[in-house]
């Protein structure tokens, strides 16, 4: 999902993502976990990024047998992305630290101008009357 490089397109990843886990009969909190990993990653990239090459910014996301991963892309830094410690008094600085607490992994990849970070949720789907919901594919499509 080709983004705008703004603040707003937060939220928008933000719905999307919710709502295609919901139709896939993911369970209401990996939802809720997937959901704030993609804000965090989008966030840090607005905040400390470049556009990539077109001027937007990437997000991406595939689930499958119970995981998803999701991605953002961007066009660098002169920082590599990394979790911080910061101080209890700091303002911020936690954003990543968030993603490494709720990914089962994350890490970074670069290819040329883009850097895209990554990160794997644990994210089963919803179990009712002793059986598993199955989505009717078997895996979302990755967006973008």
């Amino acid at each position: 999902m080709l983004l705008p490089y703004a603040p707003t397109s937060v939220a928008v990843a933000r719905q999307r993502l919710s709502a295609d886990l919901e139709a896939c009969g993911v369970f209401a909190t990996a939802i809720e976990d997937a959901v704030l990993v993609v804000s965090e990653l989008l966030s840090n990239a607005l905040r400390h990024a470049h556009p990539l090459p077109s001027g937007q910014i990437m997000a991406t996301w595939e689930w499958a047998e119970d995981h998803l991963e999701v991605t953002v892309s961007d066009g660098g830094a002169a920082t590599e992305p990394r979790a911080g410690r910061p101080a209890l008094s700091s303002l911020g600085g936690r954003g990543l630290g968030i993603v490494e607490f709720l990914a089962e992994r994350w890490g970074v990849r670069h290819d040329e101008d883009v850097t895209t970070v990554w990160a794997v949720i644990h994210a089963p789907v919803a179990v009712l009357n002793s059986q598993v919901r199955t989505p009717e594919i078997g895996a979302l499509r990755e967006c973008g």
